[in-house]
């Protein structure tokens, strides 16, 4: 085991959001003392060898080869301490019902999870409501109040709540959806997405009329052009980020257990697929420690690679069982199909260490290769501890059956990994760089921090590149492409997300959600001055690659960017 070693960053992001406080509100504990805590209730669940996966798991965090969604690491041990990051809740077409689901979300929030909802089941703004005789306000009005409830409850105690809004694109409201966002003001605890279908995009193909259709009867009430509808969604997504896009029918095909329902939403960054009530724990594997050095050259350890995997698909299974549920028909249905989801972080970082640019055929492969490898290894976990403990109890129902005993339902998702990759000083998920370096603003009660890549510092280096005025540079523009001198073949290997053409972003995501049971959350970062054609494209690539959903940011787009180069307020500010 090596010795615990946290950046400033990820030591201020602990301290400010994860460490226990005593009642006056001073920090506890350290940060070894909480991979401890968490290590020590996680193999709590273990009949047999306790103290050996205790050991086995405590050392693979403090090792940050892997670590926990938020909060796992914050809640595990804890009386009443929820560890679960996602939920999707029903909203159903009643008062009731609306604001059933809003406290429940209250809850979640309160707690540290994150909610999805698909609001198409709401009727229509204008629409008759008999049991008054007054008129709805329709979805929109109704996430506004969830929205402004959001605003309030802090996840933890630490931050605003996150959440996922989805209309279908065949409600009458649609147009009204699409648009919200676009004030700067209204939800903006809300990711929002269009709920896609395949004759949707059919239609905008073909131009196509389309129907929207009232929630409660299957009736058409009026009829648009598909392709101006969709010229709607993307002009706005360029002027504002949003809304992104859901796609239903890729979803649904993918259903692990259709036999209990469709599924209709997922949780705010999109990664996770869920039945209304699921809930799902989720993980991710530093894939910058997962290598091993020959001679200066790098390249994968796929051994400790699996081992990890290994290791990891037992710690989130063990969460279920360790977790507490908020409502009995959130742990109905978690017990009942025990979805996990163990994903990756570091992989821009794993491209710079091997050479790789990360806009190439060769990367691409390398990912195919690398997922593919990951799900082969979970489902293996999974498997083995179906043996030993069981088949999740919907089995029967699922598309595993008959002929493949398995624990989980699901075993693998994509997710942003946003605090856990600053703990784990690493890079984002599977994103390449936003910049070398850059400032991360509008976190930690307003703070900022400042980050330079210490992969690129290494390497560039090594190679003879480094000098103040490639340090100066790179502080105030976060890129390497200008400066004079540096080969075309090194440039490459450290472009960042601004310098990649959008179809690498995508081919990347193609790559990991062939081989990902739930979904893949990643942005697909723009320059400032793509057009709405360019947005378009994106979306009607990702629909044609199979994906389950995408996501856009064009840059500069919207007025507070949690990311940003070093120079966009204050040149060598970092």
């Amino acid at each position: 085991m090596v010795r615990l070693s946290l950046t400033p960053n990820a030591l201020q992001i602990l301290e400010e959001r994860y460490l226990l406080r005593d009642p006056d509100g001073k920090v506890m504990e350290t940060p070894e003392e909480m991979f401890r805590r968490v290590s020590e209730w996680i193999a709590g669940t273990e009949r047999n060898n306790r103290e050996y996966w205790e050991a086995r798991f405590f050392r693979m965090m403090n090792n940050l080869e892997f670590l926990p969604n938020s909060p796992t690491l914050m809640n595990a041990g804890l009386p009443g301490g929820q560890l679960s990051a996602c939920f999707v809740l029903p909203v159903e077409d009643s008062l009731d019902a609306i604001f059933t689901s809003l406290k429940n979300a209250a809850l979640i929030h309160q707690s540290g999870g994150g909610t999805g909802y698909n609001f198409s089941r709401l009727r229509p703004k204008g629409a008759l409501v008999s049991t008054s005789k007054g008129f709805s306000s329709g979805p929109v009005a109704f996430m506004k109040i969830y929205d402004a409830a959001t605003e309030h409850v802090k996840q933890g105690g630490k931050r605003r709540g996150a959440n996922m809004g989805i209309l279908n694109v065949d409600h009458p409201d649609i147009e009204e959806f699409i648009s919200v966002k676009t004030d700067r003001v209204s939800l903006r605890n809300f990711n929002i997405s269009v709920g896609i279908t395949d004759r949707f995009m059919a239609a905008v193909e073909k131009d196509l009329s389309w129907g929207l259709k009232d929630p409660r009867t299957g009736r058409a009430v009026r009829n648009i052009p598909a392709k101006k509808l969709w010229d709607q969604i993307t002009g706005t997504a360029w002027a504002t980020g949003d809304p992104g896009l859901i796609f239903l029918d890729s979803i649904n095909r993918d259903n692990p257990t259709p036999g209990l329902g469709e599924i209709r939403s997922t949780n705010p960054c999109g990664e996770v697929p869920l039945l209304d009530y699921e809930s799902c724990n989720l993980g991710s594997v530093n894939l910058s420690k997962m290598v091993t050095a020959h001679g200066g050259n790098y390249e994968i350890d796929f051994n400790r690679l699996a081992e990890t995997v290994h290791a990891a698909i037992r710690f989130l299974d063990n969460v279920i069982h360790a977790n507490h549920y908020l409502l009995p028909q959130i742990k109905s249905i978690s017990l009942k199909n025990r979805k996990i989801g163990l994903g990756l972080m570091g992989w821009a970082e794993l491209l710079m260490l091997m050479e790789i640019p990360y806009a190439s055929t060769g990367a691409v492969k390398l990912a195919e290769k690398l997922m593919a490898f990951v799900r082969k290894e979970s489902y293996k976990a999974s498997a083995s501890l179906a043996e030993e403990r069981g088949c999740f109890p919907s089995w029967t129902e699922s598309r595993f059956y008959p002929d493949q005993k398995m624990r989980n339902a699901t075993c693998n998702s994509i997710a942003p990994t946003g605090t856990i990759s600053v703990i784990a000083d690493t890079s984002y998920s599977i994103e390449p760089l936003y910049a070398l370096a850059y400032r991360r603003v509008g976190i930690l009660g307003g703070k900022s921090q400042q980050e330079l890549n210490k992969v690129f510092k290494t390497k560039i280096s090594r190679m003879g590149y480094w000098s103040e005025h490639l340090e100066n540079t790179v502080l105030q523009t976060g890129s390497i492409q200008k400066i004079q001198g540096i080969p075309e073949q090194v440039k490459n290997i450290f472009k960042t997300s601004l310098d990649i053409p959008w179809e690498f972003h995508l081919q990347h995501q193609r790559a990991f959600q062939t081989f990902t049971d739930n979904s893949v959350s990643k942005t697909i970062n723009l320059p400032a001055e793509a057009g709405a054609g360019d947005i378009s494209d994106v979306y009607m690539t990702a629909w044609k690659y199979g994906l389950k959903g995408i996501t856009i940011y064009r840059d500069g787009s919207k007025e507070k960017q949690v990311l940003q180069r070093c120079n966009v307020s204050a040149p060598g500010a970092c």
